[in-house]
């Protein structure tokens, strides 16, 4: 493959807020900490150090210990890697994704490569300290629709269950009716989902197959001994709200601005989890009520529970951030757009807990082209570029380059325009109130021409309608269902007939190339 990169403002697809943060619009400044280049990690790292959570020695051995526990059972550990985070010089970086049947969409392993390659970038720049990815595990998250499915080879294939609650927790017994309807599909995909108790062992052994050569630790935060870090967080939202005052404070700047806000916090951000359930806390009347079943606690009740039994309460999208920058040596969260922008409505939240604020960086993004369908941008004569534009522009630009006459009348408009302002004048002179009929006329002229336009243009694209289809037909198959491929198609859909597809995209990605990338196999 060769790589070819055109800009993200291009490819019409991403939020004002996401794209003025890749080009650090001053507006936007003061939502983040420190931009996304290489050179804000020595600063990032001074201040990570000076920070209680998450980096001292005591609290690196209790992490470590929880990684080793988790990973039992898995063949050839990130061992290494986990006893690395004792050590002080060591940091994090991270990335965060559900729990997506056969990894799910595309963008799932984008996520995770650039953060492996964000970490080599790292240890580049600053040899003298270790870098570790880590993927960040969402096995408490509780939307089941939005990851029991994936797309491979054009076909939808659904994991259909009646369990319910935190998906992590999910057995994943019946799983081998999704086998048998796909057919031949590499082992260890079988053995992930096959050789586990629960959907977050079968998350973790996957992911581990695919990365185990590039040091990637997992991470199930979904642990008592964790979650105990986090203790003092609860109690403070449960009974103070902070990160419902201060998110909406910083949403509401945002707002101001023109932004569109992602998350709405609420006044408590944790949810009771357990066997089965993942429901929200709320205040009702002097005690706390677990929605949608007969479980409430006053206030002692409940600061017990967590006091005795942490693992209980789940974070919400407001919070689990911050739980995250509590428990790792962590200095640089790796994310999509829409996660990016959530994150900017956290800053103050953070500052009001004194946790240090990581870097916000863009995962990279993709488009893979295959030799067949290289072909046809070179047989139709498009840019790689103007795929990303909607269909009909695409086919209209086609057609002004390709068709046998002039279709665009455009000039013949402009002639009219002309002709009718001299008439106008003309009119005002001789009688005001032929004003408005001259208009009405200039504008039925202008209907004419237009239908006149758009005729031509149905007859051109009969005389195409070849080339016209095979337009049509391109931009669906790299724009499945009108979405961009990377949060469509899956992995396999290019794993299973290219041996070497993780290690081309490790090859091309950059962490620090916020441009769409554009992978093209190369034509016989």
């Amino acid at each position: 493959m060769h790589l070819e990169r055109i800009p993200l403002a291009e490819v019409q697809a991403f939020s004002p807020i996401f794209l003025d943060y890749i080009h650090q619009a001053p507006k936007i400044a003061p939502f983040y900490h420190l931009p996304p280049s290489i050179e804000s990690f020595k600063t990032q790292i001074k201040q990570k150090q000076q920070s209680t959570k998450g980096v001292n020695l005591p609290w690196r051995k209790t992490l470590a210990e929880v990684l080793d526990r988790q990973y039992e059972g898995i063949s050839q550990p990130p061992t290494a890697q986990i006893a690395s985070l004792k050590d002080e010089k060591t940091f994090t970086v991270t990335t965060g994704h559900q729990l997506s049947l056969f990894t799910g969409p595309l963008y799932f392993i984008y996520k995770i490569i650039t953060c492996i390659r964000l970490a080599e970038k790292l240890k580049e720049a600053y040899p003298e300290y270790h870098f570790v990815p880590v993927y960040w595990m969402a096995s408490e998250d509780h939307d089941f629709e939005e990851i029991n499915h994936f797309h491979l080879f054009g076909k939808k294939y659904q994991w259909d269950t009646a369990q319910t609650g935190a998906v992590g927790h999910f057995d994943t017994k019946g799983f081998e009716t999704i086998f048998e309807q796909i057919g031949e599909v590499p082992d260890f995909f079988k053995k992930a989902y096959d050789g586990s108790h629960t959907l977050s062992e079968a998350t973790r052994y996957l992911v581990h197959a695919l990365f185990s050569d590039k040091g990637l630790v997992c991470i199930d935060a979904d642990d008592a001994t964790l979650k105990a870090a986090l203790k003092d967080v609860m109690k403070q939202d449960i009974l103070q709200h902070h990160a419902n005052r201060e998110v909406n404070k910083t949403s509401e700047q945002l707002s101001e601005l023109g932004y569109k806000t992602q998350i709405y916090p609420r006044e408590i951000n944790f949810f009771y989890l357990d066997e089965g359930k993942r429901a929200r806390i709320v205040a009702e009347e002097g005690h706390y009520k677990v929605l949608n079943t007969d479980i409430s606690f006053d206030e002692a009740a409940l600061e017990q529970l967590i006091d005795d039994s942490p693992e209980r309460l789940s974070p919400n999208v407001a919070l689990r951030p911050l739980y995250q920058e509590v428990i790792l040596p962590n200095l640089a969260y790796l994310g999509g757009p829409g996660e990016l922008a959530y994150w900017l409505q956290l800053k103050g939240m953070f500052e009001h807990y004194e946790v240090p604020f990581p870097v916000l960086m863009p995962r990279n993004f993709a488009l893979v082209i295959s030799k067949n369908y290289a072909k046809r941008f070179e047989k139709l004569g498009i840019s790689y570029a103007d795929i990303f534009q909607d269909l009909d522009s695409i086919k209209k630009k086609w057609l002004q380059k390709n068709a046998e006459v002039e279709i665009d009348l455009a000039e013949e408009k402009k002639n009219v325009l002309d002709t009718f302002s001299k008439i106008q004048e003309k009119a005002q002179t001789v009688d005001k109130t032929l004003d408005g009929f001259v208009g009405a006329e200039y504008n039925k002229l202008l209907k004419s021409i237009e239908n006149i336009e758009k005729r031509l243009k149905k007859s051109e694209e009969q005389k195409q309608q070849t080339e016209i289809k095979q337009l049509e037909n391109l931009k669906e198959k790299l724009f499945p269902e009108g979405n961009l491929q990377e949060r469509h198609d899956n992995l396999l859909n290019f794993y299973i007939n290219q041996d070497d597809f993780m290690a081309q995209l490790a090859q091309h990605f950059d962490p620090f190339s916020f441009t769409m990338h554009l992978l093209i196999e190369a034509i016989d």
